[in-house]
């Protein structure tokens, strides 16, 4: 018996609901993204990060429709999105750095007019509790506090029931507890099968909120994949003040690790980095062997600790191009 093919229009069922294949942007010499690929599943928020300059807008703005690529291809629901065809237009929306509502008019009547152009909207009720905006309904947009303006974004961008979402630094201005009911909302529309693309510069934002990552910088993906992948691939760290009689060079090389000082509140620390992810127990060795030395030289390790890379640490990592490459990486 055979398969009917899909709708005209429509993404086939396993096909990704964005994939970038080999993107290429230039702006006359300069070739601002140089190659990258990656692809966002139905159900999934991939966090695209990066240095300024790095490229992500110009990517996000490719997806958007804004721009042609220069070479490569890019597909959103199975659709070539340049020129935002009519075909995308109520499955698709963003949440973008700059928004372009009418400042005069109210909460309410930018969310009415956003239902009127929409083809099954949420009701305006709905999003108002959605965003926690509902005792703001009646206040013009632009006696709104910047936070509140990206709450209204928010808003906007899911009244249309997207089934792709693309958040441009969604929670700029925001208080603590905004945030954190914004990445709730998020997260509720990832379960209930919207793709997100993220790019944020809080690192925090994407460590609570995405199931895959990139990092771009100078127009290449340099790392990509689950964070806990992500971050195995960049060892582990043990931690400790610098001992007040023990200068630097006194620091012993320990399994897979060199020393290194960094100062932070005037108070010098030291830092090994134990490269290897894939042997478990390296940085358990390299743990005791420091602490053998601390042991037969008499010395007190204070602040002692063990622990994963962070995402501000592989962040940094890959912006400094002088940084050595993590094995596996």
């Amino acid at each position: 018996m055979s398969t009917a093919p899909p709708p005209a229009g429509t993404a086939a069922i396993d096909e990704p609901a964005i994939s970038v294949r080999d993107l290429r942007q230039t702006y006359g010499d300069f070739e601002a993204v140089r190659g990258i690929s990656f692809d966002v599943s139905p159900g999934e928020l991939f966090a695209l990060l990066g240095t300024n300059g790095a490229g992500k807008t110009t990517t996000v703005e490719t997806l958007e429709g804004f721009r042609r690529p220069a070479s490569g291809a890019v597909r959103v629901l199975g659709l070539d999105p340049y020129g935002q065809p009519a075909a995308l237009r109520d499955r698709v929306n963003g949440v973008l750095q700059h928004s372009g509502m009418f400042a005069e008019l109210t909460v309410a009547e930018t969310l009415d007019l956003a239902h009127d152009l929409a083809a099954a909207p949420r009701g305006r009720a709905e999003v108002l509790d959605m965003v926690g905006l509902a005792d703001r309904a009646d206040v013009a947009v632009r006696s709104l506090s910047g936070g509140q303006k990206r709450r209204l974004d928010l808003g906007l961008a899911v009244l249309s029931r997207p089934e792709v979402l693309f958040l441009d630094e969604p929670t700029t201005g925001m208080d603590p507890e905004a945030r954190r009911g914004t990445w709730s909302i998020i997260g509720e529309l990832v379960a209930e099968g919207v793709a997100v693309l993220l790019t944020t510069h809080y690192l925090e934002e994407a460590e609570r909120l995405a199931d895959r990552l990139a990092i771009m910088h100078r127009g290449r993906i340099r790392v990509a994949g689950t964070l806990g992948g992500v971050l195995d691939g960049w060892g582990d760290r043990i931690r400790f003040r610098l001992p007040a009689d023990v200068r630097t060079e006194e620091l012993p090389d320990l399994p897979a690790a060199a020393p290194s000082v960094e100062v932070r509140d005037a108070v010098p620390w030291v830092v090994y980095t134990v490269n290897g992810a894939a042997t478990a127990d390296r940085a358990h060795r390299a743990m005791g062997a420091l602490l053998s030395w601390a042991d037969g030289r008499g010395v007190r390790l204070e602040r002692l600790e063990l622990r994963g890379a962070s995402l501000e640490e592989v962040f940094l990592g890959v912006a400094d191009e002088t940084a050595a490459d993590p094995v596996g990486a």
